[in-house]
């Protein structure tokens, strides 16, 4: 089966909208991995997919620091192409989706989170002259004018995005027939490895707490993380 373009446009929908919220508008929270890698799965018609990358990268990033005015990883980014790569996969395999596709799918697409910062950097730039245009703008009474140059600073975010998620779905349905080929034994370890990087993203997130008992915490919560996972796949494969 082929990725159909209804899901390369939910993809870059969803994409573009949770970019926008993340930086500009709104700020619900929906553009927390948990919570848009779980949408993200669910228009693409994978759930199982989108929820358990969103639940490892929720914690992964919760155990990454920001630093001073340095700007973080795009978290959104990263759990949105990760989860719509992941549904590409599992579309183009004409299987239901399995961990192993997540693990494929974590490993070759979190990288998404430095090349977003890298974008946030260059649109900082962009942003931050329409701000400098809109208050102007407001100062001289044309508020009317002041609104439309900050509604087009948020056109990039959607944009530029929207496009990489959609993009994410392409190119996981491309690579979903290259992982239908791997030998059994590895595709076995794809397998196991996922729940092991969900212990590891729990150490991240507890650590990152700065927690009195923070190594307790983390070995705690890297097990629960680890048992649960392991819990639910069973009962999935049983």
């Amino acid at each position: 089966m082929s990725v159909a373009w209804t899901q390369v446009a939910l993809a870059g929908l969803w994409g573009g909208m949770v970019a926008v919220e993340r930086k500009a508008f709104l700020q619900a929270m929906l553009s927390r991995p948990l919570v848009s890698a779980t949408v993200m799965g669910l228009l693409l018609g994978d759930v199982s997919a989108g929820l358990y990358i969103g639940m490892l990268l929720e914690l992964f990033y919760l155990g990454t620091a920001n630093l001073g005015a340095s700007l973080p990883e795009n978290d959104t980014l990263s759990a949105t192409g990760t989860a719509a790569a992941a549904a590409g996969m599992a579309v183009a395999t004409g299987a239901d989706s399995t961990q192993a596709i997540w693990s494929v799918a974590v490993l070759l697409f979190i990288p998404l989170g430095r090349l977003g910062r890298y974008g946030d950097r260059l649109l900082e730039g962009y942003m931050a002259r329409l701000a400098r245009v809109a208050l102007a703008s407001a100062e001289a009474g044309n508020l009317s004018r002041a609104v439309r140059q900050n509604l087009w600073g948020m056109w990039p975010h959607f944009v530029i995005y929207g496009a990489v998620c959609s993009g994410c779905v392409v190119l996981g349905g491309a690579l979903g027939p290259l992982v239908g080929l791997l030998p059994l034994s590895l595709l076995r370890g794809l397998a196991w490895a996922f729940p092991a990087m969900a212990s590891v993203a729990a150490v991240l997130a507890a650590q990152g707490s700065h927690a009195r008992r923070a190594p307790l915490f983390a070995a705690l919560g890297a097990a629960g993380v680890c048992l649960a996972i392991l819990l639910a796949l069973s009962r999935e494969a049983a």
